[in-house]
């Protein structure tokens, strides 16, 4: 469809249809309180209902190819469907559901995968029927992942998987994950790696959650002892796993830009009238507490200016948006507005913000000293604020390589 705005307008009008009929009222404005990182709430049996008849729309995943299960859709009519989505209460529940498939692995598949690949795993991840996490870090290798030894031997009529990962995101209840593994020992090390998607449900594959300072953790150890991969499950070609694992990583920044596909189901409470509640106004109706406005104030323009931003950049892709270095800017900017804000709230709140349990802080006073504290991981997972720095000096500001190639 094209993009004029009569069409546009037409293509509102059945959104908003569309969600009246089929989105569950009992669910409105419910995302924050049902998913999580580390854990969905599915009590109201509505979650299923509605992921089941997004799945089946296609708007779980509203810009992939109809032909495997996606919307068809261009950005703009993606950001229609979101719009519309916020309006109602709405939200997309896939991109938690299918784990790391929405936002990273099958964006990556769409790219490099055979049509066998695309027709097995691709129409699953858009109906949010299988869960999918990342093997990437090692204990021994971070920042520095092209330093890995997780190793997957060629047995024929299948690989062999042998080797450690951590910090894999919902291992302990994934179907699928993307592991990159060693598959040349006698190589630069950046050019030994493949990246193999293996079948979590076997008895050779162990994982250990990780407890964080925040609580309940999605993070798991992953331990994988004569694990088995299908030959034909290796993505890309057999040593290029590095150009493949650093593709990925570029669709896991963008979607950690805000700039992601799929309703927020509401706006978080005002910070304003957060701080009006706290802090107190003055006889002039302001804010009592004239360096918290100041701040306050300008945090606002931050976070606004980084909205305009990702509006500006899907306006301008006009329905062919590529992924790029560009979403490490994003990323990092990402991560100072949301760090910067849970700063803000635990101040607005003072010491009813610090509480950990009990009746004397409410579920809003309990969920922002977690909040702030889990929000510490922002700047480092997807490649730290300081990765990203290099990324942005060397691929966008054309600065000269100061450490090694790739």
């Amino acid at each position: 469809m094209a993009d004029n705005k009569e069409e546009l307008e037409a293509f509102r009008g059945e959104a908003k249809a569309w969600l009246a009929e089929n989105f569950p009222s009992s669910l409105a404005g419910q995302a924050s309180a049902v998913l999580r990182a580390e854990s969905v709430d599915r009590s109201n049996p509505d979650l299923d209902v509605w992921i089941d008849r997004l799945g089946e729309k296609g708007w779980g995943t509203p810009t992939w190819p109809a032909e495997y299960g996606g919307g068809g859709l261009s950005q703009l009519q993606a950001q229609i469907v979101n719009q519309e989505m916020d309006a109602i209460g709405a939200f997309n529940p896939l991109t938690i559901t299918a784990g790391m498939g929405i936002t990273m692995v099958g964006p990556t598949i769409l790219e490099y995968g055979t049509e066998d690949q695309k027709k097995r795993h691709i129409p699953k991840i858009c109906k949010g029927r299988t869960f999918w996490s990342l093997g990437y870090s090692e204990p021994n290798a971070g920042s520095d992942l092209a330093s890995l030894q997780c190793r997957a031997e060629d047995k024929g009529d299948h690989w062999l998987l042998n080797g450690q990962k951590t910090w894999t995101s919902g291992a302990d209840i994934s179907d699928w994950c993307g592991v990159l593994v060693r598959t040349d020992m006698d190589v630069a090390k950046r050019d030994g790696i493949s990246f193999i998607m293996i079948d979590m449900k076997q008895s050779e594959i162990e994982t250990r959650p990780i407890r964080l300072i925040a609580g309940a953790s999605p993070f798991c150890e992953t331990f994988f002892n004569d694990a088995k991969a299908r030959k034909d499950d290796m993505l890309g070609d057999l040593n290029a796993g590095w150009t493949v694992g650093k593709r990925l990583l570029q669709h896991e920044r963008q979607s950690q830009t805000g700039a992601s596909a799929g309703g927020g189901g509401g706006t978080k409470s005002s910070l304003q009238g957060i701080a009006e509640k706290y802090v107190g106004l003055d006889s002039q109706g302001k804010l009592a507490d004239s360096d918290l406005r100041s701040r306050l104030a300008d945090h606002m323009m931050e976070a606004s200016s980084h909205k305009l931003t990702i509006a500006r950049i899907v306006a301008e892709s006009r329905g062919n948006a590529k992924v790029s270095a560009a979403a490490s800017i994003l990323k990092n900017a990402a991560s100072t507005v949301t760090q910067n804000r849970a700063e803000l709230l635990l101040e607005i709140m003072g010491h009813q913000g610090l509480g950990w349990e009990g009746d004397d802080f409410s579920a809003e006073e309990l969920a922002t000293v977690r909040t702030w504290l889990s929000g510490k991981a922002i700047s480092i997972y997807g490649g730290s604020f300081e990765v990203q720095n290099n990324i942005i000096a060397k691929n966008i500001l054309g600065l000269p390589e100061n450490t090694q190639r790739g």
